[in-house]
């Protein structure tokens, strides 16, 4: 962890492109409420195979044009290098100058993987493509990516982004903070060098989490899964229950060294802004 601690902390909150004009109307209130934190930037997720990339490029850009840094998800599965090279061009002609570099899920029915089939070939073609232009953020688990063959070859995967060209890196959710902190110290001995900035979930809605979770290969500790199973449907506790549990594990992230934290929002102000406060930030 002894690296991390050079790197300036930086704090950034992700969204979700909303679906309805009622949505967009929700996110919109929820960046300027956390807008008021002085974020590093804020990210926009992006669908399986571009499903969402008007949506994703209509948010980055009002959040922009509100004053704010805001960074696109740009993902390879699925997509040609010519589909990739025209969002590159897009982003750019439109000012863009931070992404977040992801391989991404293949979409239900889709014939083809596309021309890349890695991160570490979608942050190497953005190089080519376009020099230094944008800062990139890339994904890495400290829990392990759920289709890596052991531990060992997902961090030598990670360090592949990271040589290709990436400057940073947001983690999956995780709830066990000596998962992240083994984790950076295998990267650092490796040779990784650059911030690797936790990514937290508050909770919420526990059998959402649970669904998420199972999906993305987080581990839910047994004991906070059965204390919430306890709290049935009472979503009050849970979620009081959960806030100290988040504010905990960012607590001793920070303190011990963490270059900062991205809040997975789920499109929501209140549960990140009471987290913020607790932590005194």
């Amino acid at each position: 962890m002894e690296s991390q601690k050079k790197f300036p902390r930086n704090f950034s909150f992700e969204f979700f492109p909303p679906k309805t004009p009622e949505g967009m109307e929700k996110l919109r209130s929820t960046w300027k409420q956390l807008a008021q934190l002085k974020p590093r930037f804020f990210s926009v997720t992006y669908g399986a195979g571009g499903s969402t990339q008007e949506r994703t490029l209509g948010s980055v850009l009002e959040i922009i044009a509100d004053g704010h840094e805001a960074a696109p998800h740009i993902s390879c599965i699925g997509s040609t290098r010519a589909d990739i090279a025209a969002t590159l061009a897009l982003y750019k002609s439109k000012g863009i100058r931070h992404i977040v570099a992801l391989r991404g899920d293949l979409p239900s029915g889709a014939a083809s993987a596309g021309d890349l089939r890695y991160a570490s070939d979608l942050v190497a073609f953005v190089r080519e493509s376009t020099g230094d232009h944008f800062s990139i953020e890339v994904a890495c688990y400290p829990e392990m990516h759920p289709q890596a063959r052991s531990p060992q070859d997902d961090v030598r995967r990670f360090k592949q982004k990271i040589d290709a060209g990436a400057d940073a890196a947001i983690t999956q959710y995780f709830f066990n903070a000596d998962a992240y902190f083994r984790f950076v110290d295998e990267c650092e001995a490796l040779g990784v060098a650059v911030p690797i900035v936790p990514g937290i979930m508050p909770i919420g809605n526990f059998s959402q989490l649970a669904r998420f979770s199972d999906a993305c290969g987080t581990e839910i500790p047994r004991w906070l899964r059965l204390k919430m199973q306890g709290y049935g449907d009472d979503s009050a506790s849970i979620r009081s229950f959960g806030l100290d549990v988040i504010t905990e594990l960012c607590d001793r992230l920070l303190s011990q060294g963490a270059p900062g934290l991205h809040f997975y929002s789920m499109n929501q102000a209140g549960p990140v802004s009471t987290i913020w406060q607790r932590l005194g930030l």
